[in-house]
């Protein structure tokens, strides 16, 4: 298991998916920040993301320590991710309660025709420009309300969005093992009552990783799980053995996974190649399509219309179903498109010679079951042994907020009454 374990750390450090790598590991800190006296007595929050943790890997792969610490507190039936069901999106709306089209990160890639701007997820300066990103995450809030906070590599946590980065936190990159990670963490929790963190985001990008190069049936993705598994053991193991009072978990994914017919993909129609006319932006498991001449928008979607084949749909953005709040209706930065083309998983857009991944993610959780995300929470703040319906991913923001009771400070799209029946108070 061993070697497997740090095989599967070497291919992920080298051929990993969920950002491109920083070279300094620094540690940054923003100095004279302290906790607030109100602050010092209120509980912990680690909230720990697992990308591409699907909802039923933990026990698919007997995850033990993940499974023992759910049933000993909250585990949800699944996590219902936001549309698209992608990595950069739903961490965002993770942490600010609100859904791509509000907070603005609508794709891991995408263009502001506003501010006429690409932004791209590896790109370190969009990631750490905060003017991208729309919301208040959990960290600013903590922050600007006397309470320090930390982040280990959490998207967007480099950025001053929200008005103020955590206290601590690391830029992104792959040189952490996990059990590295469970270390800093713990690191933290040691500082002086008056510099410690309550509220602590970390990131982990393995079982992502190893899903999308070898597909969610496979033993690699297996030993990620189980990777992550330990970590989670061995971080609950160290926090308990500092003694303190009041510390909660949070174990959350983004989305899930599938494998795809990367073999049979289909074609891109051949129309949006006149890029006079259209721009158009091909996450593989959606097509977004921006129609330069507006007055064009009714007659191109007829012609897309018309020629699809039954493998994927074409939508009118502003007639896109209601409950994926990704519509023009919704759409406050203007960044999506007119025009979308919806495969039906496991189908793929490809570009010529383009190439896809074993496993993808991206579709509607829906009506692709495999979308859906983990949610898992323990600590003295939650109820014992409870299984809770499917819920969407904005309502985990109102629950931690109400923990370490942060007033909010903006409109959002989660509300606290879907996961108030996990608290014991």
């Amino acid at each position: 298991m061993k070697l497997k374990i740090q095989f599967l750390l070497l291919f992920i450090s080298i051929f990993g998916f969920a950002q491109t790598q920083i070279s300094d590991t620094a540690q940054i800190i923003t100095p004279d920040r302290f906790n607030s006296e109100e602050a010092k007595s209120k509980p912990y929050v680690i909230m720990i993301s697992t990308d591409g943790f699907r909802y039923d890997y933990a026990k698919k792969y007997n995850a033990e320590n993940l499974v023992k610490y759910s049933n000993q507190g909250i585990h949800a039936k699944a996590m219902i991710p936001s549309y698209p069901s992608i990595t950069f999106p739903n961490h965002w709306s993770l942490i600010t309660g609100l859904y791509p089209s509000h907070h603005g990160l609508v794709d891991n890639f995408f263009y502001d025709y506003k501010i006429k701007k690409s932004y791209a997820m590896s790109k370190k300066e969009n990631a750490e420009d905060g003017s991208w990103y729309g919301g208040i995450p959990l960290w600013a809030l903590a922050e600007k309300q006397g309470m320090i906070s930390a982040s280990l590599q959490w998207v967007g946590s480099a950025s001053d969005a929200g008005g103020k980065r955590p206290t601590y936190y690391y830029p992104y990159h792959e040189k952490f093992k996990p059990s590295e990670k469970v270390n800093k963490v713990i690191n933290w929790l040691k500082l002086p009552e008056d510099q410690r963190p309550h509220f602590i985001a970390m990131y982990f990008p393995e079982v992502d990783g190893a899903g999308h190069h070898f597909g969610p049936e496979a033993k690699e993705t297996e030993t990620a799980v189980h990777l992550i598994d330990e970590a989670i053991g061995s971080l609950v193991e160290k926090v308990n053995a500092l003694g303190l009072n009041n510390v909660n978990f949070v174990f959350v994914s983004d989305h899930g996974m599938i494998k795809v017919d990367g073999g049979n993909p289909l074609e891109i129609p051949a129309i949006l190649f006149n890029k006079v006319r259209f721009d158009f932006y091909n996450s593989q498991t959606l097509v977004r399509i921006y129609v330069k001449n507006p007055a064009e928008v009714k007659k191109v979607f007829k012609e897309l219309k018309e020629n699809k084949t039954d493998d994927y749909e074409v939508y009118l953005d502003k007639k896109l179903p209601k409950y994926l709040h990704f519509a023009t209706r919704d759409d406050r930065y203007n960044r999506i498109g007119q025009i979308l083309l919806v495969p039906k998983a496991p189908k793929v857009f490809l570009e010529k010679n383009q190439k896809t991944s074993v496993g993808k993610h991206g579709y509607d959780p829906r009506f692709v079951p495999e979308m859906k995300a983990t949610f898992l929470a323990w600590g003295p703040e939650f109820k014992n042994n409870l299984v809770i319906d499917e819920f969407s991913n904005v309502n985990v923001y109102p629950l931690v907020a109400e923990i370490l009771d942060l007033k909010l400070e903006n409109k959002i799209d989660g509300k606290l009454k879907i996961l108030k029946q996990t608290l014991k108070k």
